[in-house]
Parts: structure tokens; sequence; C-alpha cells
């Protein structure tokens, strides 16, 4: 279900999880009122812990913790700056925040408000499912990426030295608030990072959506108010279908979420992460899964050239120059959809339809990364 107000600029949409739904609400300028959202959801809030990350712009964050304190003096609150980067997503900074909270008096009506990217959201939600087997949460994304993808759905997690996500649990938050004033502030790199995961929905399960983003892709890079709320509005509600449908991946529909994340991953791994932003890797990885469905005759080479000129009109790489399949190979064997010792791809057999895969030969795999090195 969605709404959105007469101005458009505010639409609320809701992710259907029975008793466990929460609502995704999509504004822009109303940082300064996310208190009252929150406190309309969680009345009984007595202790707001803060988790916000260290290169988000000290003004949005201020404005939300005055806002809290503003509306509730007897409030406590507690705050703690993550370090940017996927190196924060690990057991050492997990156990830290535990013990952190433990000594800021935190109990189990405390709720935890992440404010960043999708580490933080990511690192957060596992401590949130963690402390004292489950407390309530709230996220609060600011960068295009986390507002599209992770701060929806409830998968929470860190990194091992050798994984990804490996370690995590699934745990929904109370409430999701975007402000999308947020993101004139963010770096442009990390901006348009963002709209690889914007296209993905469109290839995955919404054809409509994607000619709207050709049509539109302009306006999208240059970050126009409008632009930006209907493309995070229709990503939110993607996302909120599907996990509506397969919470925890048992059905396989949630799958589809992961196209060219398989390729992604094992490019970050190989890569070095930080080398490439997320959103770059899973814009070459969706083109590797897009060269996969060919190779495999299920798709039509016009599919790439689409989701290509789409890609390259977004301005992020369609091509990685050092793609080595002896390197991302052993990295793609730890994937999570990997079953009896075979990989399994999420591949588009046209704009708007994808299949998840089993028993890929391993030779069209290595092609597929091959042919995407460029020339």
């Amino acid at each position: 279900m969605s709404t959105s107000s007469p101005d458009n600029h505010s639409m609320t949409l809701t992710v259907p999880l029975g008793d466990r739904s929460y609502s995704i609400r999509i504004s822009s300028g109303e940082v300064g009122h996310f208190a009252e959202s929150i406190r309309r959801v969680l009345p009984d809030m007595t202790h707001a812990v803060i988790l916000d990350d260290q290169a988000v712009d000290e003004p949005w964050c201020r404005r939300l913790q005055e806002s809290l304190a503003q509306g509730d003096p007897s409030l406590r609150i507690s705050k703690a700056e993550i370090p940017s980067g996927e190196s924060s997503k690990s057991i050492d900074q997990f156990e830290r925040l535990l013990q952190w909270m433990v000594d800021q008096g935190a109990d189990r009506r405390s709720v935890l408000i992440a404010v960043g990217g999708g580490v933080v959201g990511d690192l957060a939600g596992f401590v949130a499912a963690s402390f004292t087997r489950g407390i309530r949460f709230v996220q609060v994304p600011t960068t295009l990426l986390a507002m599209v993808d992770s701060s929806v759905g409830g998968k929470t997690g860190i990194n091992l030295p050798t994984a990804k996500n490996m370690v995590g649990a699934f745990w929904q938050p109370s409430l999701v608030l975007i402000d999308t004033d947020v993101l004139s502030t963010l770096p442009r790199r990390s901006y348009l990072s963002g709209l690889a995961e914007v296209i993905k929905y469109g290839v995955i399960d919404d054809a409509r959506f994607f000619t709207w983003l050709q049509e539109h892709a302009d306006r999208l890079v240059d970050r126009e108010g409008d632009a930006m709320r209907y493309a995070i509005h229709q990503s939110c509600q993607c996302k909120a279908r599907v996990v509506g449908e397969d919470e925890r991946e048992t059905s396989g529909r949630r799958a589809i979420l992961n196209y060219g994340h398989t390729f992604a991953h094992a490019i970050e791994a190989t890569c070095g992460y930080g080398t490439l932003l997320h959103g770059e890797a899973v814009a070459i990885g969706m083109q590797m899964a897009a060269r996969l469905a060919i190779e495999l005759e299920m798709a039509s080479p016009e599919l790439l050239t689409q989701q290509t000129a789409l890609i390259e009109r977004c301005q992020l790489p369609v091509t990685l120059a050092n793609a080595d399949p002896d390197l991302m190979l052993p990295v793609m064997m730890r994937d999570k959809k990997v079953a009896h010792g075979k990989l399994r791809f999420i591949l588009p057999s046209e704009i708007g339809v994808v299949d998840l895969v089993g028993g890929v030969d391993e030779a069209a795999v290595r092609k597929a990364i091959s042919d995407t090195r460029g020339e």
C-alpha cells in the first residue's frame, strides 16, 4: 500500500509482514520532524540510542537529536559514531557496540536509531537483533543506496575477513524514514553508485519503471527532487512487495533482489573493499549477469544493449579491465546462493523478468566475466 501528500513531497508505503509490518516514509525537508514520526510508532520509547556514520554531515544528525530531546525532555539519548567503510562491519566493531550499550544502561525498551549508509544500517540492525535478544530499531538512511536497498527488508549483518555478510540475522525495523534533502550533501560518486540498485529494480521486476528510468536518467543524475522521490518510491515499493512475499528467502522469490550481486561481491573481494563502491560493483555485476544470460541463450543481446546504455547514462562503469575468473570464482563459491556446491544466478530473460538459475556451466561463467573486461 502506498500513499502520497497532495504536494507529492511526502510519500508513505508499507512493508506487508502481518504484525511486523512497518512504514517507509519518503519526504523532503523533514529531518527535524522525524522525532514525531518515531514517537507515533514507538510511544513507549524511554531511551534513544543513535548510531551514526562519521561521514554524515553533522547538521542532519544534530537536528534529529535535538528534535528527540525537545519533544520529550525525559528521554535518555545516547550517541555513538561508526567509522565509515566496510571495515566497520566487523566482529570487533559489533562487540564494541554491544558493550557500549551495556555501559549506557540500554535495555529492552531502548530504541536503536541507525543514521547513515548501508554499513551503519547493517551493523546497527544486527546489534539491535542481538542485544537482549532483540530490541526495536529505526532506519534513517542517508545514502541513495541505503534508501532504496539496505534499509528495507530486515537483512542485517557483518562481514568475515573472507566473506561478505556471512554473519547476521533477519530483523525488521519498526520504521524507515527517508529525507531526500540529505542527498544534496552526498558526494557525487556515492550518489551515482546508488543508481545501480535503482536500475536493478527495473530489470528484475518492472519494465515500465525501466522505461521511465531511460526517459529520466539525466534528471536523476542531476538530483532533481521529484525524480529522486519517484525513483526511491518505486524502488522501495518493489522491494517491499518482494520482501512481503518471501521475507526469509524460503521460496526463492526474494533472491531476485540479488541480481548482479553474486558477481558484485566477488568483484569487491578481489579488487579490495573500497576500491569500487558497492553500487559500482553491482553495475558491473549486472553486466556480467546479462552476458551470462545471453551465453545461456536465455536473453537476447538487445537486453544487454539497453542495460548498458542506461548504466552509462547514469555515469556508472560497465566494464572491469582486471576482471579475473580465476580469482572471482573461488569467492563466488562462498556465495549464500550456492546449493550443493553448485553456483546459482539471478538471470534476466527480458527487461522486468528474471529467474533463479542453477547448474550453470563454469565455462559460461568464465566467459561472462572475461567478456566484461572491455577493450
